[in-house]
This record gives C-alpha cells, structure tokens and sequence, in this order.
C-alpha cells in the first residue's frame, strides 16, 4: 500500500504539470458547451429535441469528449511509453509491483473524468438552465458501464502495443469511431438512423446517458452490452498485457 500511494503521488504530479492536456480532459468539453451555449438559437427548445434546447440534447455528447481522450487515447498511450521506456520492467524487480502504476494510472484517469464530467453538468445547469440528471440512478449506472468499457478498451489496446507509436496507430482510429458515434462530430440527430443505432452499442452507450439525462429510464440492453464489453476487453487486458 506504501508503494501504491508513492506512485500515486509521482504520477498525480506528472499529471498535473501537463497542463495542456489536464485543461483538454477537465476543461474543453465544458468549453464546447459555453460556446454553444452563447448561441441564442441553440438555446431555444425546439421540437426536434422534443421540446428540449440544443445544449441540452448535446450535453450527453460532450461527455464522450473526456471518456474517449482519457479511456482510449491518453490511458493506453501512457502506458505504451512506461513500456517501451522501460519502466514497467524496471518496477518489477522492485518491492512497488508494476499493478501498482497501473492503479494509480486508473485512478487519475477517473478522477479526471469524474471531475470534468462535475464541472460539465454543473455549468450547463448554472449557466443555461440545462436540467439535471432527471434519472439520477440510470444515469449514474450508464456512466459507470460507459466509462467502464472504455478504460477496458483502452487497457486492451496498452496491451498490444509495445511501443508509444504501437499506441497511437491503435488509440487514434479507436478514439475517432468513438468520438463519431457519440455524436461529438457531428450531432446524432443528423446521422442517418442505422449510423445512431450503431451508436447506441458503442461505448460509452451515448443514448443510455441521454436517456436517463432527459428521465427515461435507460434501456437494459444497451447497459447490459456496455457491461459485457467492459468484462470482455478487460479480461483480454488482463491476458494479453505485458510488464515488458
């Protein structure tokens, strides 16, 4: 335990000097939504939203911003360089267990999501009336099985890649098909209907967050496969990762 929180502490540090990327993760889609929500016609309820604003029907969207940076982007990207650097090896044939960078990675990454995720609701409620959560236990249940399957994506693709490059070739395509279903690109409502369909399967499961956002409880099969990818990629992890 002495050597987890040690660890912790290094790499809470390294964390936070990279402020480029700590303003991407916790700051930037909370910056998306203030741009959008300075718009006054984006504010408007419209029909095509059933009755909701824009910024509304898009803040579920925006969350997939830092689940897919941190999950499949900078997670798998960290780790591939501690291994090709060495570091992974080094830490073994020490009393700190190489699994303990590993938690102390997971760890960072969800506080960083949660807190972007805190800063975006409270913004997008304070500042332009979007409601809160009107499911608060689906979803809080959606975000987890989303998150969930998305670190154990990201987990999966350190595993294969023994090099940062390795990493980049298979996080970058990965965060894009996420990215893109998650309507992030451009808004699910103009995607064609077998595109959005797609998307409510793929993680983080965009339509179960929006779901339980707008108070419709989230269907059981979309939180049912965010569970199974996240059991399926994580144990592949598990069987596939490499300290070396």
């Amino acid at each position: 335990m002495h050597a987890f929180r040690q660890i912790l502490r290094i790499e809470a540090r390294l964390y936070l000097r990279d402020l480029p990327t700590l303003f991407t993760i916790v700051g930037l889609p909370t910056l998306i939504l203030v741009v959008l929500g300075l718009i006054p016609s984006l504010r408007r309820p419209d029909p095509n939203f059933d009755g909701q604003t824009f910024v509304s029907y898009f803040a579920p969207s925006l969350l997939v911003v830092t689940l897919a940076m941190v999950g499949v982007n900078i997670l798998p990207s960290v780790l591939a360089t501690y291994r090709e650097r060495g570091v992974l090896r080094r830490l073994a044939t020490t009393p700190a267990n190489p699994a303990a960078l590993l938690a102390a990675q997971l760890v960072l990454a969800l506080t960083g999501i949660l807190v972007s995720a805190l800063l975006l609701v409270v913004v997008a409620r304070l500042a332009f009336g979007v409601p809160l959560p009107r499911h608060p236990l689906g979803f809080t249940l959606a975000f987890v099985l989303g998150t969930a399957a998305l670190l154990a994506l990201g987990l999966l693709v350190a595993a294969v890649a023994r090099t940062a490059k390795a990493g980049q070739a298979l996080a970058v395509p990965l965060f894009l098909v996420v990215m893109f279903f998650g309507g992030v690109y451009l808004p699910r409502f103009l995607l064609p209907d077998v595109v959005a369909r797609i998307g409510d399967y793929t993680p983080p499961g965009v339509q179960a967050l929006l779901d339980a956002w707008t108070g419709t409880s989230p269907q059981p099969l979309h939180l049912a496969i965010m569970a199974v990818i996240a059991v399926a990629a994580g144990a592949g992890a598990a069987k596939l990762f490499r300290w070396e």
